[in-house]
């Protein structure tokens, strides 16, 4: 039995030895595989036709944000005022920015905080706005671990509270800029 709990401790502790490089590295490959081109995608439909899209989303920003709102205004943009116009550029915005300091590893905590504010946000709206049901939100302990807004988003926050308690890791432009910062 000694042996054994020597080679499981012999093993282990050189995996525990690489889990600072490891675990942040992972989680932004992670991050990059599954939810970067899903909210690269997503930011894309939001904005409007040439280059005054940038600055005028398109009717599927206000679709998925305002859901209701735009309905009300009779998916007349111009029904809408400031207010929602400032939240979907915000939002268009934050959708492709966020990520992508995540994925190089700029700012990355700050990123994957606001990323989770991000998923919060998008999970009420799904709910609230979109009126998703009861098996859509589902609910944990139930033996279905396939509901979009409880489970699905309680990993991605997960993932994303790794990078705001860990870091980017060492393969990341954070590394890079504290140690020019170390050296000045």
């Amino acid at each position: 039995m000694t042996l054994l709990v020597n080679l499981h401790a012999a093993i282990f502790s050189r995996l525990e030895a690489i889990a600072p490089f490891l675990i942040p590295t992972l989680a932004r490959l992670i991050f990059a595989g599954t939810l970067f081109v899903y909210y690269w995608n997503s930011a894309l439909t939001k904005f409007g036709d040439g280059i005054t899209g940038l600055f005028l989303p398109s009717a599927g920003g206000y679709i998925q944000i305002f859901p209701k709102a735009f309905e009300a205004a009779g998916y007349d943009v111009s029904q809408l005022g400031t207010f929602h116009w400032l939240v979907v550029l915000a939002g268009t915005y934050a959708e492709i920015l966020l990520p992508i300091l995540i994925v190089i590893g700029l700012f990355t905590r700050l990123a994957a905080l606001g990323m989770i504010g991000f998923v919060i946000v998008q999970s009420v709206v799904d709910i609230i706005g979109h009126g998703l049901g009861a098996a859509d939100i589902g609910s944990w302990f139930d033996g279905m671990p396939s509901a979009l807004i409880v489970d699905q988003r309680a990993f991605w926050v997960f993932l994303l509270l790794v990078l705001v308690l860990r870091g980017a890791g060492p393969l990341s432009v954070d590394r890079l800029l504290s140690r020019r910062v170390e050296a000045d």
